[in-house]
């Protein structure tokens, strides 16, 4: 009986070939170009437009301040709740609810790009703020659409590898927005001048506008998932409870006067690296650092650099725990920042800009996994979706609002000084890491 059940149990269980195959399968595939279309437009409203607009002789105060167009991204919980139910003129009854609402935030992503790419921010900058405004609500939204998309996609045995192909798709695009828009803009500069120009970034722009074209073909192409039930309607007090009040409650309840060093510590905990990060790329235009060694070095090595600290991170979490590993990500996060200060005495350096980019990303890979998994930890299954969205929100407002000022302490202060300053952030983190380990955990919900 049992040799039956074993053999059973065998057959039952897919081979490493069947495993392998879910990859190929056109439900994954498609999550990969669509992870593509969801990466691309994130760092050409931010790190890659913080370039162009140094390039271009705009101040960095200013610069600062267009980074709070990232806040979109922050506060995107706001109108999710719209994506997933509100039908769309047309559009919906013609391609259905998901697929709408991802062809409308593509186009919109896309006529931004274009019209950050036609306006020379040198002549006009209000326009091209206006456009990357556009872009990062189209992304944001296009963002809720996709979760949705994916989740209905397919069933619970195969959301890993969708996940998987999903961020593929997502880190390709980063790398195609990162480099491959600086080595764009690099090949369409004209032989011989010196200095800005405007029209090289309007073709690279233009091509990373034409790329959106991969999710585009994906949704019209693509069949619509099986519709889910839409729950009971509700008024907007209890929509309002339910999606804010409810999870935030269960938290409090749960940690009770802790919560507030929980809160601390996931509100400021990236504060070093969001806030040094908007004035890396004007810093690296300052030094003299070109397209192409910025787009190499920061951009695809850097991504890897990245990818190799969280699974450093992921595998220390395992070995020594979330909270040991948290600490080493706050040390080393504010460390690297002072790497940022030595190398600005250097000038025009690439050797030692690929040491520290190394160093740098490498430590943002291990905090962000080991905050991923604090993050997931604190969630009460009940409400994980929106607990964890909304915790992940918060860790993005207090840093990206003080970002917003980075430029303005440069030009008063010069780039060694706000590194050092940046560093100087991390050490609260430290103090709040160390209060929240030494807390009882709280009871399983």
């Amino acid at each position: 009986m049992s040799d039956h059940s074993a053999a059973a149990a065998s057959s039952a269980r897919p081979s490493w070939r069947q495993t392998l195959h879910v990859y190929l399968e056109p439900a994954s595939l498609r999550m990969l170009t669509l992870g593509f279309s969801a990466g691309l437009p994130l760092l050409l409203v931010l790190g890659t437009l913080s370039f162009w607009l140094r390039e271009a002789g705009i101040d960095r105060t200013t610069i600062g301040y267009l980074s709070w167009v990232g806040l979109a991204y922050a506060f995107k919980w706001v109108w999710a709740p719209l994506v997933d139910r509100m039908p769309l003129p047309v559009l919906t009854r013609w391609l259905g609810r998901r697929r709408s609402w991802l062809l409308l935030s593509q186009l919109a992503i896309m006529a931004g790009l274009v019209g950050m790419g036609l306006n020379d921010p040198r002549l006009a900058l209000e326009p091209v703020v206006w456009c990357a405004l556009a872009v990062a609500f189209g992304s944001a939204t296009q963002d809720i659409a996709l979760d949705a998309f994916r989740i209905e996609s397919a069933d619970a045995a195969h959301q890993a590898a969708l996940s998987a192909t999903y961020q593929t798709g997502y880190r390709l695009a980063m790398i195609w927005a990162g480099a491959g828009v600086l080595w764009l803009a690099a090949r369409a500069e004209t032989p011989g001048v010196v200095g800005y120009q405007h029209s090289a970034w309007q073709i690279a722009y233009g091509v990373m506008a034409a790329s959106m074209l991969v999710g585009t073909l994906t949704v019209l192409l693509s069949a619509e998932p099986v519709q889910r039930p839409l729950p009971p309607s509700k008024n907007a007090a209890e929509w309002l409870r339910g999606a804010l009040i409810d999870p935030f409650a269960d938290f409090v309840r749960r940690y009770r006067w802790q919560a507030v060093l929980i809160l601390s510590l996931i509100a400021v905990y990236r504060i070093s690296d969001v806030v040094m990060g908007i004035m890396a790329n004007p810093f690296y235009v300052d030094m003299g650092y070109t397209k192409d060694e910025v787009a190499a070095v920061t951009k695809v090595f850097g991504v890897l650099m990245t990818l190799l600290g969280a699974f450093v991170g992921g595998v220390l979490a395992l070995r020594l725990g979330v909270m040991r590993v948290l600490m080493l990500g706050a040390v080393l996060s504010a460390a690297s920042n002072l790497l940022f200060a030595w190398l600005g005495t250097r000038g025009h350096d690439l050797t030692g800009l690929i040491f520290v980019i190394s160093a740098d990303n490498l430590a943002g890979g291990i905090a962000s996994a080991a905050f991923i998994a604090y993050l997931s930890g604190l969630t009460n299954v009940q409400y994980s979706a929106t607990q964890y969205a909304l915790f992940s929100s918060m860790m993005l407002l207090a840093p990206k609002w003080i970002a917003g000022f980075s430029g303005r302490f440069v030009d008063a202060n010069g780039y060694t000084e706000f590194f050092i300053g940046t560093a100087l952030l991390g050490l609260p983190v430290l103090v709040l890491v160390a209060l929240v380990s030494r807390m009882k955990t709280a009871p399983s919900p």
